[in-house]
């Protein structure tokens, strides 16, 4: 119960799990946020972490203080963690569909592995090849399951990683970009919790128009 409690306070407020972490140090609070993010992409049983608005509220906390000029967590050393994460993610879930995909999928132990939302997976897959590594990076459930299911069809691992290491490396950094530049906006930190809201629904509409589609062209 413990970690269900926090991954819906991260998934609630990640700006005060951040800030908690901060407590304890630099170095720790990168390793949490490396973990949150490769966990997201690299353990096929959690794709419902908040990886887009983590990095945001990160990144919100790499921007220099208006008062005294300082960051309470120096973008220099951010930047990498937030890029290596989601690159060896996705190679790590690429291995496990590749070597144990068959077997978890007819387990039925992952829940959030829907019918739809393999689908939508496979089909991206088929409509866009390689390149729909790259663009599943940025729906959030999709890019949990992109790395699993092209070790799963097959796809060569050649052509598998130059798309996962662009789209890691896109996406990490847009989204720490924005909160680095935009966080400190008055506006954006009156109303931090309503932005992070924003975030996962714009992030997530994609996702659901698919879904209803899907739905829609079941019936």
């Amino acid at each position: 119960m413990g970690f269900i409690k926090f991954l819906i306070e991260l998934l609630k407020d990640p700006r005060t799990i951040i800030a908690g972490w901060i407590f304890m140090g630099v170095a720790p609070t990168l390793g949490f946020i490396f973990l949150v993010v490769f966990v997201e992409t690299g353990v096929v049983v959690f794709p419902f972490l908040p990886g887009d608005s983590l990095l945001f509220a990160a990144g919100f906390f790499a921007a220099p203080d208006a008062a005294t000029g300082k960051a309470a967590l120096p973008i220099a050393a951010l930047l990498p963690v937030v890029m290596l994460a989601p690159i060896i993610g996705d190679q790590c879930n690429y291995f496990i569909g590749h070597f144990f995909g068959r077997r978890i999928i007819a387990s039925g132990k992952v829940k959030a592995m829907t019918p739809e939302r393999l689908a939508k997976t496979e089909h991206m897959i088929e409509k866009w090849g390689p390149l729909a590594v790259f663009l599943g990076r940025f729906f959030p459930f999709v890019r949990t399951f992109m790395p699993f299911i092209s070790g799963l069809s097959g796809m060569r691992w050649s052509r598998f990683t130059p798309f996962s290491i662009l789209g890691g490396l896109v996406w990490s950094s847009l989204f720490t970009l924005l909160g680095y530049f935009f966080g400190g906006i008055k506006v954006v930190q009156d109303n931090f919790e309503l932005v992070i809201v924003a975030i996962l629904l714009i992030s997530l509409l994609p996702t659901a128009i698919g879904l209803l589609k899907a739905k829609i062209g079941e019936k």
